[in-house]
């Protein structure tokens, strides 16, 4: 071995090494950088419209884009925050009321309105009512139990929300740096992507394609799922529909419940009320359609958009979820666009000759000698 080919080996050992330090260091910091990378992407061509306005002055720009994002982050989740607030207070509240009103007595009478329910479950839960005399006691001291329950919480809760505040603040100085010295960063990665000109190029026109695509197609998604639950709210009678609507598009966003976190509450909530069918449509409605329209919209425009197989899109959706979390509704797609891109690289660099056909032409089967 010469010694160039030692010192090769020697730097390129070395090289790895730091890069999986590097790589440990920055392993709790992935996920806020990942998303200060998209939102860098979608604010990057408004970043340029408000720095010609500035007068070229670029971190002016950045900050006050930043600055906007991280109000824009922040007030919804404060608004969202003491709406639950409020409404669990008032709940709590009702709940009280109707249990020292006799409620729970009165809940035999409820089910035998209800035609899902067995009787046999009326009668059962109706003979309890009369044995235990004390249910209702009992329903209240087992909400203290939930209290007492939700308070010992209270800890993790808080370890919780300093989590994300430093995950937020991270994204958030990321993204500053990442609008403020976006084209310098971009070029020097673009520079060290050993490949030629034409398979990098392929390569960011893919990442970018693909990356604004699941945007679109989450935020559409989104969109479509709030108005088709709204329109059910509204003419179902729900009160504050417009407020319902705008927390079920933001909730669809959430990978697991989703949609369903906002009108499953609705729906028991129109059975609590009566009457009962409108319980029933809701239901159906959210179901059928409202949780599942997103398995449908969500494929076929990013599938459209990132020009990728929908099928194969379909899973790496699902398998992002599962392996990644939220950010794996982008991760996953992303990287089938990475693979596929490789693949086209590959099958113009080395290219094969043609498959052969499965079954000959009829005039090339061999027939057996006549008598």
């Amino acid at each position: 071995m010469t010694r160039q080919q030692v010192f090769a080996v020697c730097f390129f050992g070395l090289l790895l090494v730091l890069l999986y330090q590097i790589g440990v260091i920055f392993r709790p910091f992935i996920l806020p950088v990942l998303w200060a990378l998209i939102l860098a992407r979608l604010a990057f061509p408004l970043h340029r419209i408000l720095t010609a306005r500035l007068g070229g002055r670029e971190g002016l720009s950045a900050g006050l884009l930043t600055l906007g994002l991280l109000l824009l982050g922040i007030l919804p989740v404060l608004y969202l925050t003491f709406l639950l607030v409020q409404e669990t207070a008032d709940a709590y509240e009702q709940i009280n009321l109707w249990v020292q009103s006799g409620g729970v007595k009165r809940v035999p009478d409820y089910l035998a309105k209800l035609p899902i329910a067995p009787g046999k479950l009326q009668e059962w839960l109706g003979r309890l009512i009369v044995v235990n005399g004390d249910l209702a006691g009992s329903f209240l001291q087992g909400s203290k139990v939930v209290s007492v329950f939700l308070l010992g919480q209270v800890t993790d809760l808080a370890k919780n929300a300093f989590q994300f505040t430093l995950s937020f603040l991270v994204m958030m100085v990321t993204l500053f740096f990442l609008l403020k010295d976006g084209p310098q960063l971009y070029q020097g990665l673009y520079e060290l992507i050993p490949l030629t000109d034409a398979h990098k190029q392929k390569f960011f026109t893919r990442l970018d394609l693909t990356t604004m695509a699941v945007v679109q197609g989450l935020v559409v998604t989104a969109i479509v799922q709030g108005l088709l639950a709204g329109a059910a709210y509204w003419i179902l009678g729900v009160p504050s529909p417009l407020v319902l609507t705008a927390f079920t598009a933001l909730f669809s966003f959430i990978p697991l419940g989703g949609t369903a976190l906002v009108w499953v509450p609705v729906t028991i909530y129109l059975f609590w009320v009566g009457p009962i069918w409108k319980g029933i449509v809701l239901l159906a409605w959210g179901a059928g359609i409202v949780s599942t329209i997103d398995q449908v919209i969500k494929p076929l425009l990013i599938g459209h958009g990132a020009q990728l197989p929908t099928l194969f899109l379909f899973f790496s959706i699902l398998g992002g979820l599962a392996a990644y979390g939220f950010i794996g509704l982008l991760l996953g797609p992303i990287l089938l666009a990475i693979l596929v891109t490789a693949l086209q690289i590959y099958r113009e660099e080395y290219p094969s000759a043609p498959a052969p056909e499965l079954l000959p032409e009829p005039s090339e089967v061999i027939r057996p000698p006549e008598s």
